[in-house]
């Protein structure tokens, strides 16, 4: 009897350490949400402002015979994926890995700490991802497009939806697509439509990519705080039925003892 109380009361002390540390780890995700989101929100800004600029090009039948609006015909595919810098997000990160499995024979660029000890990539952290790293980035991607290598370039990357929920999906961002349903603006280009198009592709790229890993980085931090919440619930009720079940270990090992007294004393 005394053993079994010895067990429960470590492991109460075990499982009230792990509520500690998810309380702590839900409190850091806490403070960091609200910049997240800021930081979010202003990376859709900035995404649809690049397209937007663009849009009137795509429009202009010479900017057909940029490399970035036809396909290679090589039908090699790269694609950037997003994951976290840490763990403990509850299915974030393994939603990422499981929506890459649809694609198969791809070039991978990860960002964020997971991503890149899974493909051995070079260390790019989601959380401190910035535009003069996207920019490096688009410029080489917009490169290997231009000269053929791959047939398309799309990212991985996981969209907000709410604190509850976060999806897992691709955007491809090249070759460029003509806009449907629109006409030209009529709009004259210096020095002509083609080469403002060109020049501003790896703009587009790179505030696609800053967008992305800054919803990525948002999903994150909420699929944490959520998971943390879930685990500190979990642990609280354990340490509840734990703590019960050690009461009444004791409260029988008290009546034993007691007996035991009783009986040695009428002998």
């Amino acid at each position: 009897m005394g053993a079994d109380i010895k067990k429960l009361r470590n492991r109460i002390k075990s499982v009230d350490s792990t509520l500690h540390l998810t309380k702590a780890m839900g409190l850091v995700a806490s403070s960091k949400i609200r910049r997240a989101l800021e930081g979010m929100y202003s990376g859709r800004e900035y995404e649809n402002a690049v397209r937007l600029a663009i849009e009137p090009l795509l429009l202009c039948p010479e900017c057909a015979k940029s490399p970035y609006m036809r396909e290679t015909g090589n039908g090699r595919t790269c694609l950037v994926v997003i994951a976290g810098d840490r763990g403990l997000a509850g299915g974030y990160n393994a939603n990422v890995f499981r929506a890459l499995r649809e694609y198969t024979d791809v070039d991978i660029i990860p960002i964020g700490k997971r991503a890149c000890d899974r493909f051995k990539g070079e260390l790019r952290y989601a959380e401190s991802f910035d535009y003069s790293q996207a920019m490096e980035l688009a410029r080489g991607l917009c490169r290997d497009f231009a000269e053929g290598k791959y047939d398309r370039i799309g990212i991985l990357c996981t969209r907000y939806v709410s604190m509850m929920s976060q999806e897992a999906q691709v955007r491809f961002v090249l070759p460029l697509a003509r806009p449907e349903k629109k006409k030209s603006t009529g709009v004259i280009f210096e020095p002509d439509e083609i080469t403002i198009l060109n020049a501003a592709v790896p703009e587009y790229v790179a505030g696609m990519l800053v967008s992305a890993v800054r919803e990525s980085f948002a999903s994150e931090v909420a699929a944490r705080r959520c998971a943390m919440d879930s685990a500190g619930k979990n642990a609280q009720q354990m340490i509840d039925g734990l703590q019960l079940e050690y009461n009444r270990a004791r409260q029988g090992a008290i009546t034993q003892e007691i007996t035991e007294i009783v009986a040695g004393s009428g002998m």
